[in-house]
């Protein structure tokens, strides 16, 4: 743009240009962020400051504006936020407020002509291209502003004496202004606190309940309030329909409504998203019929993707002095300049160029529609199959269609509670859905939105998104995809959830939270039972056992998401489940819990005694070596204590004394002597302690399968009865003779078992050499050899378990005497 901006004549004007491109280059620019220090990361320069004395250049106030704009915040959290796609039809609305700023300096006679021309040239397209015949227009920057404006256009006409009395003449008739209760959030209260008046002075029509879409005004509603309120010495006054309301996109029946307001003297405006679709050249007759109300609303900006251009209001009236009156109007040239953005974009886009941005948007919402049509499960609500510029869609099951796996018995009884709680369930569930959708595919602008009598819902308008968003044709087929991908996650999480419900309840010691916000599985507590009288210190354990809970079921190799719930709102000390599949096994994964909240509970149990039995075992100890001395003492004599005559007694006679110890045994709690162990000259065979018992955290699974998936009935036979048969053909080798004839071929489990047996024999070998005298410490060392034996085993192919477990056990019996693995276990 360098070579026409040069061509100007107006060199201030091309000086403007290119430094608005510099400008908008820089603050584009996302990829001259350097890194800093880790000591500069956190020096914010956007704390407030002085001001600096001499100044600064351009290039280092963009700087600080682009660093305000990509903060450290999004640097920190790693999120990337997707900014409005700015071309260089933006680049034009942008330039509008720097021409606004430069004319503005005109003389008063060229800026009355500039801003005449710019006004009228925006006013007449617009109505052109909406259909507004004879309409005059008002520029304004809150959405809002322009209806607030025709209220006191019509207050000033309605009222003859309102500019000299003021509020005292709606003392003998008080007005009132009629909205549809599909309407913008607080927009009534808005305009009642703008206005002066009072919210009596508002009044909500219902919509339809029983006839026609139920987001629609009720036509006959409003007409026998409207008698009422006239009835009562009221005055309607306006009446504001919707041509797309926010929540679903549906139009009021705009015809009939304009016969009422004309019946009754009343104003008619309408506001809305399919006001947009005037512009093309099939327009549904329900839209068409807004041409004839009394004023409208535009919001162009988000329909064209222009930033920061201004609404408009289009309206028809005859008096300008009550324009003037109501603000509609202003004699002050500079407030005619809200329009120059908006002037120089539809020029730089052209008749044919809004046409198709708004043709764009309508194709896309009918790509999704239809796309929409053969989907199960899935709902939609739109006004006009042919022609609607805003789908709205939820996940839905019937009740009836569900997988019901129980008894009709027990069917009857969970029936009820399910359906009274459907409502709030669906709404979680399109909830989370409208967030997978909206976080997978951004390009697509989804949103969730909360309708009165559908609930959630998830709503695509691509006439408020697709411009900003630049929304292509693929962007709906990805969104297609994953719609098709959650809808079976969320069927067999509703499916399972019963399931799960009732396998919770059913087991020993875990607790069923019922929480209908909680899009997923469900909700599931670890109950700890204790004796402990102080609550802070139950629920400080009960905590700390969830919490370790939570830990270990995230550790296992699943597809499930545990949790701690949602950050507000959730239930305290719980975990939280996540969305399922349907080859999800509930009575493994409720075991799992249980099994791993036992053991949990077991070991914190197991580690709070451990310090008191130590304690109590230590002072034990003390108080029988103590007595242990004096005993010694007394069989040496006291002769024996002096040092050299000691020395030499002891010489002369010595003493045998019998070597007493003491071991502590953790699993009885108790001390015991070590004098069997110095007379068999082999370790005592003391309580085994008992195994652990295995839960389902150990449950063998096929290679590749990930826990708490359900394989396939042919699947589990063959697992199951190979591993019997396998245990089983292990002990038919163990009686089997070892000779082999010569002419035998051996297998690999022969070969294998042979070898073993020469591990084991090499091992009796080396300990028979060493245990000439079976003293403590070489049968300590034969221990350890049968020790490493074992581990080293382990390693190995479990095939000869077995025999090798039967091989030590008698090379013990007949070295040492005892059990091997009750000994060694206690290593």
């Amino acid at each position: 743009m360098d070579g026409p901006l040069e061509k100007m004549v107006d060199p201030t004007l091309a000086e403007m240009g290119k430094n608005l491109n510099e400008a908008m280059k820089m603050l584009e620019d996302n990829q001259r962020k350097v890194e800093e220090e880790n000591e500069k990361k956190y020096a914010r320069k956007d704390i407030p400051g002085p001001l600096q004395g001499s100044g600064q250049d351009m290039v280092s106030i963009l700087q600080l504006v682009q660093n305000l704009m990509h903060g450290e915040e999004e640097e920190e959290t790693s999120q990337s936020y997707r900014l409005q796609n700015v071309g260089e039809q933006g680049h034009m609305a942008l330039l509008g407020h720097s021409l606004a700023a430069y004319i503005s300096v005109l003389d008063r006679e060229r800026l009355r002509k500039l801003t005449t021309r710019i006004l009228s040239d925006t006013t007449l397209w617009l109505c052109r291209l909406f259909r507004y015949e004879n309409g005059s227009a008002y520029y304004h920057e809150d959405d809002r502003e322009g209806l607030l404006k025709i209220c006191r256009l019509v207050i000033h006409t309605r009222y003859d004496d309102y500019t000299i009395e003021g509020f005292n003449v709606l003392y003998s008739k008080q007005p009132v202004i009629y909205i549809s209760s599909a309407a913008r959030t607080g927009l009534g209260q808005a305009l009642c606190n703008q206005l002066g008046l009072p919210l009596s002075c508002m009044c909500r029509v219902p919509c339809n309940t029983m006839f026609g879409s139920q987001h629609q005004m009720d036509v006959a509603l409003l007409d026998r309030v409207i008698k009422d309120d006239v009835e009562s010495g009221k005055l309607p006054l306006l009446l504001v329909a919707n041509a797309g309301t926010p929540g679903a996109g549906h139009t009021d029946k705009l015809g009939r409504l304009k016969e009422l307001c004309e019946q009754y003297n009343m104003w008619l405006h309408v506001e809305g998203v399919n006001l947009a679709t005037l512009a093309l050249g099939y327009v549904s007759s329900s839209v068409l019929a807004a041409t004839k109300c009394d004023s409208m609303t535009l919001t162009l900006g988000s329909w064209l993707g222009l930033p920061a251009v201004p609404a408009v209001t289009l309206y028809r009236h005859e008096d300008p002095s009550l324009s003037l009156a109501a603000g509609l109007t202003s004699s002050q040239p500079v407030e005619k300049l809200r329009a120059l953005p908006l002037w120089l974009s539809l020029q730089y886009l052209g008749h044919d160029g809004i046409v198709e941005r708004i043709k764009h948007a309508s194709q896309l919402s009918q790509r999704l529609l239809e796309n929409l049509k053969n989907l199960d499960f899935i709902k939609t609500s739109v006004e006009d199959e042919l022609s609607s510029p805003v789908v709205v869609f939820k996940f839905f099951q019937e009740y009836s269609n569900r997988d019901q796996t129980s008894h009709a018995a027990q069917a009857s009884t969970i029936q009820h509670p399910i359906i009274s709680n459907e409502r709030h369930i669906y709404d979680t569930f399109n909830q989370w859905l409208g967030e997978q959708l909206a976080q997978l595919v951004p390009a697509s602008g989804v949103d969730v939105v909360e309708l009165e009598d559908e609930g959630t819902c998830v709503r695509f308008s691509p006439l408020m998104t697709s411009a900003v968003l630049g929304t292509e044709i693929q962007d709906i087929d990805q969104l297609v995809d994953c719609l098709k991908m959650k809808i079976p996650v969320l069927t067999s999480t509703l499916q399972l959830r019963e399931e799960f419900e009732q396998e919770v309840r059913r087991t020993v010691g875990l607790l069923y939270i019922e929480d209908l916000g909680w899009p997923g599985l469900g909700v599931v507590r670890y109950n700890y039972h204790s004796d402990e009288k102080n609550d802070d210190k139950q629920e400080k354990e009960l905590e700390k056992i969830n919490t370790e809970l939570l830990k270990k079921l995230n550790e296992l190799e699943s597809d499930l998401t545990f949790s701690l719930g949602p950050e507000f709102g959730g239930q305290k000390n719980c975990v939280y489940i996540g969305m399922v599949t349907e080859d999800l096994d509930v009575s493994e994964l409720v075991e799992t819990i249980a099994a791993t909240g036992r053991e949990i509970e077991e070991n914190s149990r197991l580690l709070e005694n451990m310090t008191e039995v130590v304690r109590k075992g230590i002072q034990e100890a003390q108080l029988q070596l103590q007595k242990a001395n004096e005993e010694r003492l007394l069989e040496e004599g006291l002769l024996r204590q002096i040092p050299v005559v000691g020395s030499v007694l002891n010489w002369f006679s010595p003493f045998q004394a019998s070597p007493k110890g003491r071991t502590f045994n953790l699993t009885a709690g108790s001390l015991e002597s070590t004098e069997s162990t110095y007379v068999s000259k082999a370790q005592g065979t003391g309580t085994t302690p008992p195994p652990t018992p295995t839960s389902s955290l150990a449950k063998q699974r096929l290679p590749g399968q990930k826990a708490f998936k359900r394989s396939l009935r042919s699947s589990d036979g063959f697992s199951e009865t190979s591993s019997i048969s396998h245990c089983d053909d292990l002990e038919k080798m163990d009686q089997r003779p070892p000779a082999l004839s010569p002419s035998h071929e051996q297998g690999p489990l022969e070969t294998e078992k042979q070898e073993e047996q020469k591990e084991v024999a090499q091992a009796q070998t080396n300990t028979e050499d060493t245990h000439s005298d079976k003293s403590p410490p070489d049968c300590a060392k034969g221990e350890e050899q049968m020790r490493g034996l074992l581990s080293g085993n382990r390693d190995r192919d479990g095939k000869g378990c077995a025999l090798r477990n039967v091989n030590v056990d008698r090379m013990w019996e007949t070295k040492w005497g005892g059990s091997a693995r009750g000994d060694v276990e206690r290593f």
